[in-house]
């Protein structure tokens, strides 16, 4: 009689307490995820391939803390010889039904709530230019750090074959990162916070060629989903994903006028989103020197 032998391969997963050490703080700039399997993310199964969706994006990565950033050690997760705490942090309020983690390998372990990343508003000028220098730049899901993370190359046995350079270590920007790093991290992360940031422009009701005249440098086009930023009276700038095109879309400069009357095909101008929560609407934030 034959013998069938049957050999089942798992992976022992366990979640424990912080224990002592309750805080963690990103020693550098540090992924971000709403996953806390990093290793099927950054490399998967062979170790050369990165986890992406048909546009190329790493949908698993929330956003790229900067260093100094302190988070709270909800929880511990060890998957083989890996190490994940599950995180909550000031700086970026998670939704509701999404919780965050970080790779131990990223953070320095504390017991006490130490101090929180200092943030300095660069000047006006120097938050310009940082836009523009970053014109041609891909975009990356979740990305805010333009140069991205070389470490990760090092930490993760993934490599991109076929792919588009730097996509491994994040190099990239998203819309709302685009803002943050022309920021050094000051504004907030997410559209969902910017639509309210800042003070309101009266722009409800008006035509293309009323509302430019009103705009000025650095104010903020925004909906859910997506922000642009004005440059000045003639420029806007913004990070657009453009799946299936060449490098999938990245940060692009475009006249004002023109890109505006695109949002408008299909958006209409109004004062306040968040009460009128329609999904044809965008607003204008003016936030530089507003708060």
């Amino acid at each position: 009689m034959m013998r069938l032998l049957i050999v089942i391969l798992f992976v022992v997963v366990a979640v424990t307490s912080v224990g002592a050490a309750g805080y963690g703080v990103a020693r550098g700039p540090t992924p971000v995820l709403n996953s806390a399997d990093f290793p099927a993310v950054f490399g998967g199964q062979s170790g050369v391939h990165l986890k992406t969706d048909r546009c190329g994006q790493v949908r698993e990565l929330e956003y790229m803390a900067l260093p100094g950033t302190v988070f709270k050690l909800v929880n511990t997760i060890h998957r083989g010889d890996s190490t994940v705490y599950g995180v909550e942090t000031d700086e970026y309020p998670a939704p509701r039904d999404v919780r965050l983690y970080v790779d131990s390998r990223f953070l320095d372990l504390v017991a006490v709530l130490p101090k929180p990343r200092t943030r300095v508003l660069p000047p006006r000028d120097n938050v310009v230019a940082a836009l523009r220098g970053a014109t041609g730049n891909p975009y990356v899901w979740g990305g805010n750090v333009r140069s991205g993370i070389p470490e990760m190359e090092k930490l993760y046995r993934g490599e991109i074959r076929g792919g588009r350079f730097g996509l491994l270590t994040l190099a990239g920007l998203d819309c709302s990162g685009l803002l943050y790093f022309a920021t050094g991290g000051w504004t907030p992360r997410n559209t969902s916070q910017l639509i309210t940031y800042g003070q309101g422009v009266d722009v409800a009701g008006k035509g293309v060629a009323a509302i430019v005249p009103l705009l000025q440098p650095l104010d903020l086009i925004v909906w859910y989903g997506h922000v642009i930023i004005v440059l000045d009276r003639d420029t806007a700038i913004e990070s657009r994903l453009a799946c299936g095109k060449p490098g999938n879309g990245g940060v692009v400069v475009t006249p004002l006028s023109q890109r505006l009357t695109e949002v408008m095909v299909t958006r209409r101008p109004v004062n306040n989103v968040a009460a009128e929560r329609h999904h044809d609407t965008f607003v204008v934030r003016r936030w530089y020197g507003e708060r």
